[in-house]
């Protein structure tokens, strides 16, 4: 896999996360700093939508969350060929009858995402006039995420 382009959604005078990104070489210019994180991370996400660093060839976008540490490579790569034959519409992957992240949104989504009044991204997937369509994935990992410190002890043994 090969993203066109790769950035991180930030809180501001996060050193810690910072010096992490330093670590891992993700350049400053790769951040996008959320100046009101305390929002949710749905405004992260409309924060990164109404950024002005993106690449001009860039043409779809996936929202890939921090909190999914066993979403496997070969699900995001299926996901990806899945959007390829499905121009234009939000992606997602769809595993055990749920759908869940990462989503892929083709440009006009992404557009539709800088001027959203939705609440969350749930209802902006919901309400968005962009067709959107499930990937039929195998991969319990969808289905793991990582929201407090008793989910991170749980999930190592996964």
């Amino acid at each position: 896999l090969a993203a066109g382009q790769i950035t991180v959604v930030v809180r501001p005078d996060d050193a810690p996360l910072a010096a992490e990104l330093d670590r891992l070489k993700i350049p400053s210019d790769a951040r996008i700093v959320n100046p009101q994180p305390e929002r949710g991370m749905f405004s992260s996400i409309v924060c990164a939508a109404n950024w002005g660093g993106w690449k001009s060839e860039i043409t779809d976008w996936a929202i890939v969350l921090g909190d999914q540490p066993h979403l496997k490579t070969e699900t995001l790569r299926q996901l990806i060929n899945f959007h390829a034959y499905n121009v234009g519409a939000i992606c997602q992957p769809m595993t055990g009858g749920k759908v869940g992240h990462p989503a892929i949104l083709s440009s006009p989504a992404w557009a539709e995402l800088k001027l959203s009044g939705a609440a969350t991204l749930k209802d902006f997937l919901k309400l968005a006039t962009v067709p959107r369509v499930q990937c039929p994935v195998n991969d319990s990992g969808l289905l793991l995420d990582m929201d407090s410190p008793e989910d991170y002890k749980r999930l190592q043994s996964c």
